[in-house]
């Protein structure tokens, strides 16, 4: 097996690094047949941190596994070695995570929620009663479980307590829970209820913020998808109780994403939608509504990755980067051209010489 050698300042600190995949680990021993893969600017990789790849366009659509294989070499094309799926309609294949070539993965199952609410095939609705054993129960299969706590424009959230009772059983099971709420009840529902992560959170009282970071609840505001249907909404929506819900909660996103980096919240980027392989717009969508490049970055590579588990640039990480040829803090467009992409230390994307 090539060993790969990469060089150059490597991204949170811009401090310059000079290291070796020893198999799927970075190492700073001396390798006198490494192959030099790329020098620049480097990331230990991107992360998208809520995707749900191999689902076809519309909802409820069935699972592929071709597709989802395809989602995710566009996924890699883009830097991104670690995929966060939030949700799935059925379990993956036995190489999903694992696939040399592909990213590596976190998934949750298939949606836990209230009767009556998320799509028809996806969602696993069940009593209250019985959400906390299931929850523990798909923990111990997959490590994360993903709950939809309300739903649409009605609201009617999963009550705290049976929140609570899950995220005990799914800890208790070794487990974490992401929890989606588009509401302010389901938000503060979810935030009361000690949840590992809040996915879009549009509604969320900036009130809790504050002990969001401090019991280390993480924020996937997946800003893009949220923002990106209020302009055809604001158009062409009828009046009525769901226009004025969505848009109200679409236009203050982005200043309370601003407001939970303000104060300490962990951010993870995460782009919900199709085509996949778009990180780069999330982290731009990021900048635009006020966070600084450095902490839209770091929502999209270090800070998420560790969040996961996975240290960074260091030796004895896992041997992922994406390098680019300058600074993408003082130029966001060069993340749409990675020099190269390793994963498990080895080469998944080169870009070509001219």
């Amino acid at each position: 097996m090539t060993v790969v050698r990469i060089r150059g300042r490597a991204l949170p600190d811009g401090e310059p690094v000079d290291l070796c995949a020893d198999g799927d680990r970075w190492t700073t021993d001396p390798a006198p047949d490494a192959e030099p893969v790329a020098e620049g600017w480097l990331l230990p990789g991107l992360v998208d941190a809520h995707t749900h790849p191999g689902i076809a366009e519309g909802n409820g659509a069935p699972f592929d596994t071709a597709l989802l294989r395809a989602d995710l070499r566009r996924h890699v094309d883009a830097g991104v070695t670690v995929v966060r799926v939030p949700g799935l309609p059925e379990e993956p294949p036995s190489w999903f995570g694992t696939d040399p070539e592909l990213p590596r993965a976190w998934w949750a199952g298939r949606w836990i929620t209230q009767h009556g609410q998320y799509f028809d095939g996806w969602a696993r609705r069940l009593d209250h009663a019985e959400m906390a054993e299931a929850a523990a129960g798909q923990a111990r299969r997959s490590g994360w479980v993903k709950v939809v706590a309300d739903w649409v424009h009605e609201g009617n959230a999963i009550p705290v307590d049976v929140l609570t009772a899950m995220v005990e059983a799914v800890h208790a099971a070794g487990g974490r829970v992401a929890v989606h709420s588009m509401h302010e009840s389901g938000c503060a529902a979810a935030v009361e209820a000690g949840v590992d992560s809040l996915e879009h959170g549009m509604g969320l009282d900036p009130r809790l913020l504050d002990r969001m970071a401090a019991q280390g609840t993480a924020f996937t505001p997946t800003l893009t998808m949220v923002q990106a249907p209020a302009e055809d909404i604001r158009a062409h929506a009828p009046q009525g109780a769901p226009r004025e819900w969505y848009l109200r909660g679409a236009d203050a996103h982005p200043a309370l994403v601003v407001r939970a980096v303000e104060a300490g919240v962990t951010l993870l980027a995460g782009t919900d939608s199709r085509p996949h392989g778009r990180i780069a717009d999330e982290i731009r969508s990021l900048v635009r509504a006020g966070v600084r490049p450095h902490d839209a970055l770091a929502a999209a590579s270090w800070t998420a990755r560790s969040w996961l588990g996975l240290p960074g640039l260091v030796p004895g990480a896992p041997a992922d980067a994406v390098v680019y040829d300058t600074d993408p803090r003082t130029d966001l467009s060069v993340l749409d051209r990675p020099t190269a992409v390793i994963l498990r230390g080895a080469v998944v994307r080169r870009a070509a010489t001219r």
